[in-house]
């Protein structure tokens, strides 16, 4: 599948990873496409709720995986609390955004690890990476 998104301004993109607690998929995909794609477009993350911290099972394999602390970087937003995004990545805990107009949106249907073991998270960090880098190819 050879898509390409195209967009009407030049910029870079922003891209806005969306869903309900805005504590791990969402924050991991923000995690990595700041990582793994800060060339191509700005990352941002956000959930229709927020929570008091970032999911520390996530947290915990994302310093071990990439060596990045999301903890220093990041914390859990509101939909409203990021700039008007070109792209919505929804991650898959079935959320509408009636209020998100984008250029292009995404639902990439991503179960939620969390309460579960380190190899179902790193099977999710796996997919949301080979995502990123799709979606990166698909704006380059």
């Amino acid at each position: 599948m050879n898509q390409h998104i195209s967009l009407k301004n030049a910029k870079k993109p922003n891209v806005a990873f969306i869903c309900v607690h805005n504590s791990c998929r969402s924050q991991i995909a923000e995690a990595l496409g700041k990582h793994l794609a800060s060339d191509t477009f700005c990352s941002y993350s956000a959930g229709t709720i927020k929570k008091d911290q970032i999911n520390q099972d996530a947290v915990r394999l994302m310093k071990t995986l990439y060596g990045i602390d999301m903890e220093q970087s990041q914390y859990s937003k509101l939909l409203s609390d990021i700039p008007t995004p070109d792209i919505v990545i929804l991650m898959g805990c079935n959320v509408s955004c009636p209020n998100l107009k984008a250029s292009y949106m995404e639902n990439w249907n991503l179960d939620d690890p969390t309460g579960k073991s380190d190899e179902e998270f790193q099977t999710i960090i796996s997919k949301i990476e080979a995502n990123i880098l799709r979606l990166k190819q698909m704006i380059h």
